[in-house]
């Protein structure tokens, strides 16, 4: 990447930082003869009223339908309505108290009086009302989400499935789906299986590129759709009404039409609307759309520079760096070409950069939880999005991939147990601490391998020295006896017959009917005191004894190498 990308790189990022607090929902941009373009006040006035159950669309900083947020909160700061709504994104759509013009806007007191999402942790002022009492929080798996809101626009009112039997959303395991404030359950247990219901949507709200002047919708140079039709045709169906912001207004014909005029209540047009955080889709970037002008090289050195300028970027050190290689060298080990990959955030995006860099994303198939499909996902603020994708599909669409031919998901991890039970769900005490699920569950159920990849210690970082790995001591296991709260369970995937992993900076445990064996050691690491001392976990070792030792290419990364099998 060159000095001049770089410079109108910071100048686009500077533009969008100068702009944040500047909003205005007083404006009306109409198109004579057609009532349905109106201005943010108008359209919640005419589409939202009291107690009604609005369903968005969006993953991470994608998709904000930013300028219906705002309009919302100040129509309700000024007359009180509407008030007591259910709010409910599938995904994680906040800004973690943070990032303004996010659905944390509506983290008011009576404006919100019930919250339902698969992830939590980035709605901060929705987490604080819960903890003073003023806001139902549920979650449930994003996947059954989108199965349910899908549902709703056939007509369905529940559904029942094995995802979620032995986590803690399985009411004879856990809490269920009640997190903060309510004794109702959204999960009841039906047999074998676990039944999942939802509210009725009446209300669907999102953000899409363009409209045209009859009122159609168009999603050329999307970043995502994620649950934008699904939650339309939930609307429809329950007699609703839906509102949408575009940033553009084109001429008919400008591409095929997502959503037909007839079914759009309101259309709000604002110039900053987003295509991903930080992009109006009147400047959209073309590489994150299926139609991108750039080698994958050059966009993901675009993301890597944008997320660094952010700081959002962690800073690795070599032993992550080490963590990362021997994760990727596990995958190329047991995966195989022409398989459909998931990778989480954190940990597991390191890894993804080692298996392109070793030249196998042409081998394999990455697909994001938003409907992402093909590319390379991308981190960060962009999560949710990927550089050149090959497809953009809905939400309840990849997931029912997912479901059909998930290969392996590459996965981070809050706690691991002896009996390979692991959570990522619940960092702390309060609502403030819960992190949900997410897509979590449903893709641990539906992937036929699952590597998870984690620090040994919480709190603490393993030094590389001399090609040997030190482990500091202080800090917090993550490895313990028994998890906090289960969001994957080690004994349903043994029964599945899942191919389960955990990699960590001590070296790799493979989850066994006789329970976390450890199946390698990085060099430097002592087996007594690093591992069996230095952890509540209970850990097998080999009848012999001797654990192997992770060679030196995969510790220093000279001369590493990965291939996958046909």
């Amino acid at each position: 990447m060159n000095v001049i990308t770089k410079m109108r790189l910071l100048i686009h990022l500077a533009r969008w930082r100068a702009g944040w607090y500047r909003q205005n929902t007083r404006y009306a941009y109409t198109v004579p003869g057609n009532p349905k373009f109106m201005g943010p006040r108008d359209a919640v006035r005419a589409c939202i009223e009291d107690g009604d159950v609005v369903a968005l669309s969006g993953l991470g900083g994608n998709q904000r339908a930013t300028i219906l947020y705002y309009a919302l909160r100040d129509l309700f700061k000024e007359t009180g309505h509407p008030c007591d709504l259910t709010v409910l994104p599938i995904g994680g759509i906040g800004g973690r108290g943070l990032v303004p013009g996010t659905v944390e806007e509506l983290g008011q007191a009576g404006l919100t009086r019930r919250f339902i999402s698969g992830h939590l942790e980035t709605f901060k002022s929705l987490l604080k009302l819960a903890d003073e009492g003023q806001l139902e929080v549920q979650t449930l798996p994003q996947g059954m989400l989108a199965f349910l809101i899908e549902g709703q626009g056939r007509g369905e009112s529940s559904l029942t499935h094995t995802t979620g039997v032995g986590t803690f959303v399985d009411p004879r395991v856990g809490r269920g789906s009640a997190v903060a404030n309510s004794a109702e359950q959204f999960v009841t247990v039906d047999g074998d299986r676990l039944r999942y219901e939802i509210p009725k949507v009446n209300v669907a709200l999102f953000n899409a590129p363009a409209a045209d002047r009859e009122g159609n919708i168009y999603v050329k140079n999307c970043a995502m759709i994620a649950e934008s039709r699904e939650i339309t045709r939930a609307a429809r169906r329950n007699g609703g009404k839906v509102v949408v912001t575009v940033g553009l207004v084109v001429d008919k014909g400008y591409d095929d039409v997502f959503l037909p005029a007839h079914d759009v209540d309101a259309i709000v047009v604002w110039r900053r609307t987003e295509q991903v955080g930080g992009t109006p889709h009147h400047r959209y970037w073309p590489m994150f759309t299926t139609d991108s002008d750039l080698p994958v090289d050059e966009a993901i050195a675009r993301v890597r520079f944008t997320n660094y300028v952010l700081g959002i970027t962690p800073r690795r050190t070599p032993g992550e760096f080490a963590l990362a290689r021997l994760a990727a060298s596990v995958f190329a080990q047991h995966a195989r070409s022409g398989c459909y990959v998931n990778i989480g955030v954190g940990l597991p995006e390191e890894v993804c950069r080692v298996i392109v860099e070793a030249g196998l994303l042409e081998k394999i198939t990455l697909l994001t939880e938003s409907g992402v499909l093909g590319g390379l996902p991308a981190p960060g603020v962009f999560f949710g999005t990927a550089v050149c994708p090959e497809r953009i599909l809905s939400s309840a669409e990849i997931f029912r991939l997912c479901y059909e031919r998930l290969d392996v998901a590459i996965l981070g991890v809050l706690q691991a147990d002896s009996a390979g039970n692991v959570n990522v769900s619940k960092r702390g005490e309060g609502a403030i601490n819960y992190v949900g699920p997410g897509g979590f569950i449903d893709l641990t159920t539906a992937a036929r391998m699952v590597i998870f990849v984690s620090s040994w210690v919480a709190g603490a970082k393993a030094g590389l020295i001399g090609g040997r790995i030190k482990i500091d001591p202080k800090g917090k296991p993550k490895f313990v006896d028994k998890v906090d709260e289960i969001t994957f369970s080690g004994q349903k995937a043994l029964e599945a017959g899942k191919k389960v992993f955990y990699v960590t900076n001590v070296g790799t445990f493979h989850l066994t009917s006789r329970g976390m064996a450890l199946i390698n050691v990085m060099p430097g690491v002592d087996i007594q005191k690093d591992v069996l001392d230095a952890s509540p976990m209970r850990v097998v070792l080999p009848e012999s004894g001797d654990v192997p030792v992770v060679e030196p290419a995969i510790v220093t990364g000279e001369g590493f190498r990965l291939s996958l099998e046909p």
